[in-house]
């Protein structure tokens, strides 16, 4: 019969081989006490994908998370975020636990499709949105009443440090700090920790800039405290990240490119513009540095290519048949991938007079828009009293008044850092640190459903060794 050991997955977002050193004395300890390697990536290198990739040990044209979103033909819409495990194609690594051991306990906490997992225990980011138009925070967890529990204690989830202008570590130390009493609760033999703090400050200032450190050191200071606190109950540690970030410095408004050329439709609605997916010749899906273009009539996917490849700061203009050399040949890819260039990254824009912005592009609304948006990290500079604005907003909002919380900038040159291409060197690219007993030169992303297996597990499978050179 195989026995299960206990092993926490820390996703210390952003983290690289060239943060290390004089910051990061508590992972610099866990890399004395096992090792340290780089990190394969997959492609895009983006959270959603990267996060299947581990959990599944699978490419996305297998597991189908093409980006954080994508175009759904059948009803033409842009979804972005969604949460349901069911979108990860094929099993995943707890399958594999359970099957082996069916006494085995998995904990999922703000990993991404975390919604309906067959885990045990989770927790994840879930407002509610009224019918009035409200936003209001809260949090999802299975089963019913866990978050709860934790929030009794920690008090209330920082909703708006996780995302937006206010982005900082105390959602971090939160979530560390969950993971410890949730991990007490229920002595998991997987849990799998999400750390972002790191992440904001590298897009809004850029990976080169001195306050960098700063971060660095806070979530070290984070992730630290709560290593050893699982070290001390018996858990084997396993520290992960999803990409590096590149500094930046061109915005390519790919959907502007695609209109100019008489591709791109939008649809008039009050007082502004909405893209309009179903009836565009083609569109491209932005997400960071990587961008979908979906194409309606496939006789016109060449000039399309050639129009893209011309277009400053983009580096690269995939067809299906380039696309599988990356392992992104899916049927929810579009029928053209374009990469940028390395200093270069994707906006969603698509309209051309900025009095005809849609009315959420000023705001913080990560499903509404039909692509990934950075600038929600800034307040609008422009403003000339940011908190006066947003006090008035919020008392509009007290008083009952329907309210925009439009603070939110659509100058993208304000982005200095992105993500989403495969890294240049290993040294700024994804890293991994674990025990001696999994130690190699290197691993593949896709490898990390069986490092999972073999520290997890005590029997037949334990006893086959990592194998580095797996792609």
């Amino acid at each position: 019969m195989t026995t299960t050991k206990s092993l926490v997955i820390i996703n210390i977002v952003g983290l690289t081989p060239a943060l290390l050193g004089k910051h990061t004395p508590n992972l610099n300890r866990l890399i004395n006490e096992g090792f340290c390697c780089p990190l394969g990536e997959v492609f895009p290198a983006v959270t959603t994908t990267a996060q299947a990739s581990m959990l599944t040990g699978r490419q996305p044209n297998q597991h189908g998370i093409v980006g954080n979103g994508w175009y759904l033909r059948d009803i033409a819409e842009v979804a972005f975020w969604k949460q349901c495990n069911r979108l990860v194609q094929g099993d995943k690594v707890w399958d594999t636990l359970k099957r082996e051991d069916p006494t085995a306990k998995v904990s999922q906490l703000f990993w991404w499709y975390n919604m309906y997992a067959d885990v045990d225990f989770s927790i994840t980011p879930r407002p509610h949105y009224p019918a009035d138009g409200r936003k209001i925070p809260d949090l999802y967890s299975s089963p019913k009443g866990l978050h709860q529990q934790i929030e009794e204690k920690l008090g209330a989830f920082p909703f708006f440090s996780f995302w937006g202008p206010k982005s900082d570590i105390k959602s971090s130390e939160w979530i560390a700090q969950a993971a410890k009493l949730e991990f007490d609760m229920h002595q998991p033999n997987l849990q799998t920790v999400y750390l972002p703090h790191l992440d904001y400050n590298m897009q809004k200032l850029g990976p080169d800039h001195p306050d960098i450190w700063q971060d660095v050191a806070a979530i070290d200071q984070v992730a630290g405290d709560l290593i050893d606190h699982l070290k001390a109950r018996g858990a084997e540690v396993l520290v992960v990240s999803e990409y590096g970030i590149n500094p930046v410095s061109q915005p390519v408004h790919i959907n502007r490119v695609l209109r100019e050329h008489g591709y791109l439709e939008v649809r008039d609605s009050l007082s502004w513009e909405l893209l309009d997916p179903g009836a565009s010749a083609a569109f491209a899906v932005a997400d960071h540095q990587v961008a979908h273009i979906y194409i309606k009539d496939p006789s016109k996917l060449n000039e399309l290519q050639r129009l893209l490849e011309k277009q400053p700061g983009i580096a690269q203009v995939l067809n299906r048949e380039q696309q599988a050399a990356l392992h992104i040949d899916h049927e929810r890819s579009g029928e053209l991938i374009a990469i940028a260039a390395p200093d270069a990254w994707f906006t969603y824009y698509y309209w051309l007079d900025e009095a005809k912005a849609p009315d959420f592009a000023n705001t913080v609304d990560i499903h509404r828009k039909p692509g990934y948006d950075p600038c929600e990290l800034f307040v609008d500079p422009s403003i000339k009293m940011p908190m006066l604005k947003v006090v008035s907003r919020l008392i509009q909002k007290k008083l009952g008044f329907r309210m925009l919380m439009d603070v939110i900038p659509t100058d993208a040159t304000l982005v200095k850092g992105s993500h989403g291409r495969l890294a240049s060197s290993s040294e700024h690219g994804a890293i991994l640190i674990g025990p001696k007993t999994i130690a190699a030169d290197h691993y593949q992303m896709t490898q990390v459903r069986e490092l999972i297996e073999q520290l997890t597990m005590v029997g037949k499978i334990a006893t086959a060794s990592p194998s580095p050179v797996l792609a």
